[in-house]
């Protein structure tokens, strides 16, 4: 199996990895298209804010059969951690694969794999990191066609930078 790569941003040439702004009413910061032959086994998923919340917020991983409407990722976008090097069989594309949402679609049907409340403190929580990586056992399957997404809704505007690593 190959692993690859993404974050919620075209991938950094001279500059560094560009963070997206939340908002604060639900906003899909990064979505995944499967293939249409191929599934997608997600190893892991994390995010980072750099602004205190000034109200509790919630960070989703979920599958759904709806797409949000995003700036499309391209090829160069997709890490790949594997040797020698495949390509991946996402999608691409507004409606596939890409990054900060600016129309979120009307889902009807998901599967929760993780979520994360933002918390409200009294100490500054600039920098707030969050990373799962599946165990093995553990991993959830995005089904060929499928859509995953990394949704907030945060309490305070933020800048936000998450990623996904799949296998396939």
């Amino acid at each position: 199996m190959s692993k690859y790569k993404i974050w919620n941003g075209p991938a950094p040439t001279t500059a560094a990895q560009l963070k997206v702004s939340t908002g604060t009413s639900v906003k899909t910061m990064l979505q995944l298209k499967a293939g249409a032959s191929k599934g997608l086994v997600i190893v892991g998923w994390g995010y980072s804010l750099d602004t205190e919340q000034a109200a509790a917020g919630t960070v989703e991983l979920l599958k759904t059969d709806v797409a949000a409407t995003v700036t499309a990722s391209v090829t160069g976008d997709i890490v790949s951690l594997a040797t020698p090097y495949a390509a991946s069989s996402i999608s691409l594309g507004t409606a596939a694969t890409g990054y900060t949402a600016s129309a979120e679609g009307s889902i009807t049907d998901t599967d929760v794999f993780d979520a994360v409340l933002l918390n409200v403190s009294t100490t500054a929580q600039a920098g707030m990191l969050y990373m799962n990586r599946f165990s093995n056992e553990n991993r959830p399957y995005l089904p060929a066609g499928k859509i995953l997404r990394i949704r907030v809704t945060a309490g305070t505007s933020s800048g936000m930078l998450c990623w996904v690593e799949w296998q396939e």
